[in-house]
């Protein structure tokens, strides 16, 4: 089997694992990190499985936090860094399709391997660099094909969100599925109903941000999985449309402005609707409402100094981004002489404010305090009258906002 350097996360790790084998136990790099090892790719950070139990591997370090300890995992604190370390264990059934019964540790390897999601997901590397692979994930790889550990349906009946798993690496490393896995998921794509909104929407989003889309969501579409992501039953071919991005996309809110333009949602309110039924936060469900109304507006219109202003220099780069996906012509360029020239880019820049307006009206504050300095703003931005501050109030006079 292959052998890899041992550098980067892996070397700043292994402290942890020669302290762990040093006391008489196993321990290796697990999941994730190995296979993209293996792939020549950036390891970012790395887990930990070792067959001894959680309350040895505490007497193990000093420094130790009990993150999910009832199955086996414990953190371990050393030099700055922290490693989840978990128990080799094995589950009983699943009875909601994503958490076992119960858990139970044991001291092999192999069965803690055989519980994980896909061959290429079941790895593992020791101190050397040497990996452990027993259901043939070096081969898969080498096919690139997203397979099942063992038996499929077993798998997706652990946890019914490995399905979503499975398309999402499909997309992210340009896979295809193997027959088997793929019709295991046909069969039990209902099973997602089971898995709660917000762990779905973490897949399909890294899914939509995959660099080989077209492959995941084609699994995606084709094993009717969409049926059960929230307002998506009847969206197949408008997913086949954002399969079919000019470029990979690098955002989240992108993902959202996206689907909702090929969904043909256009009202804010609506758009608003079917984001919180994904269960975004209220930040990125106004940071995403806000880029896909800017996009559907330059679909139809030039950048004015209004919306550069209104919406910021970034989101304004961000829907030429969008347009470029669509197959449209972006215009950097417009954008940056737009906010170059803009007079100010902030309220706080405008040369005027409530406290030297009522000084110069002498009257308390009102509901047309507010009107007058968003009159006043509105019309430096479009160029209409200086940011000087006796200009201002010579027009917020001619125009009757001040009393």
């Amino acid at each position: 089997m292959k052998q890899v350097p041992i550098t980067g996360e892996f070397k700043k790790a292994l402290p942890v694992l020669k302290t762990i084998q040093s006391a008489g136990f196993e321990a290796y790099f697990v999941g994730g990190s190995v296979r993209d090892a293996v792939l020549n790719k950036a390891v970012n950070d790395v887990d930990i499985a070792t067959s001894a139990f959680p309350q040895e591997i505490k007497k193990l370090f000093k420094k130790t936090v009990d993150v999910g300890i009832e199955h086996g995992t414990v953190m371990v604190l050393m030099e700055d860094e922290s490693y989840e370390v978990t128990t080799f264990r094995t589950e009983s059934t699943y009875q909601d399709f994503r958490r076992p019964d119960s858990v139970t540790f044991v001291r092999s390897l192999k069965e803690d391997l055989k519980r994980r999601d896909l061959t290429i997901n079941a790895f593992a590397m020791d101190d050397t660099g040497e990996i452990k692979d027993f259901f043939g994930g070096e081969q898969d790889l080498n096919n690139k094909v997203i397979r099942a550990v063992g038996k499929a349906e077993e798998r997706f009946h652990e946890d019914a969100l490995r399905m979503m798993r499975a398309v999402r690496f499909a997309a992210q490393l340009g896979f295809h599925l193997e027959a088997d896995t793929f019709y295991a998921i046909v069969v039990n794509a209902h099973l997602l109903k089971n898995i709660a909104v917000e762990r779905i929407r973490i897949e399909f989003v890294k899914m939509a941000m995959g660099k080989h889309l077209m492959e995941g969501m084609t699994g995606f579409i084709e094993s009717n999985l969409y049926k059960y992501c929230p307002g998506l039953i009847h969206a197949n071919k408008e997913l086949e449309k954002v399969a079919k991005v000019k470029e990979p996309i690098e955002n989240e809110r992108h993902v959202w402005a996206l689907l909702l333009y090929y969904l043909g949602i256009q009202e804010e309110k609506e758009a608003h609707a079917f984001l919180k039924r994904w269960k975004l936060s209220n930040q990125l469900i106004k940071e995403s409402t806000d880029l896909h109304q800017l996009f559907l507006h330059r679909l139809l219109f030039e950048h004015t100094n209004e919306t550069v202003y209104q919406y910021k220099k970034e989101r304004a780069l961000e829907a030429e981004i969008l347009l470029n996906q669509v197959g449209k012509t972006g215009n950097n360029k417009s954008v940056e002489r737009i906010d170059d020239e803009l007079p100010i880019h902030s309220r706080d820049d405008l040369a005027i404010n409530g406290k030297i307006i009522l000084q110069e009206t002498e009257r308390s504050g009102g509901k047309w305090l507010g009107i007058a300095i968003s009159a006043a703003e509105k019309a430096v931005v479009k160029g209409k009258l200086a940011n000087e501050t006796s200009e201002i109030l010579i027009y917020l006079k001619e125009n009757n906002y001040m009393p």
